[in-house]
């Protein structure tokens, strides 16, 4: 089986990716996918320490189901916003939607 310490590893390393790549692209996709990377590594801890700390109990991968659920939601309404975005300024930096508010 593999110990708790290495799953902790890879959510803390998908963490800190998403956390960077949140901060140093421009681009409205990309900015999304770093945000689900981020919600990714919390679901994963949810789930690691609910096997780990409370075996037997199934609350943290409901936690976690319901997580995904809301996650899927967000990103479906940011897709929506994206698009319309694009669609009024042809482009989707983020450096251009200071001109949104003319």
């Amino acid at each position: 089986m593999i110990q708790m310490e290495y799953y902790l590893i890879v959510s803390t390393i998908m963490m800190f990716a998403g956390i960077y790549g949140f901060f140093t692209r421009r681009n409205l996709l990309a900015m999304l996918i770093s945000v689900e990377l981020i919600l990714n590594s919390v679901d994963i801890n949810f789930v690691v320490f609910n096997r780990f700390l409370f075996p037997g109990q199934l609350e943290g991968f409901f936690f976690s189901l319901f997580a995904i659920g809301i996650s899927a939601a967000e990103t479906a309404v940011a897709i929506a916003i994206i698009i319309n975005i694009y669609r009024n300024m042809r482009n989707i930096q983020v450096k251009n939607l200071d001109k949104m508010k003319w």
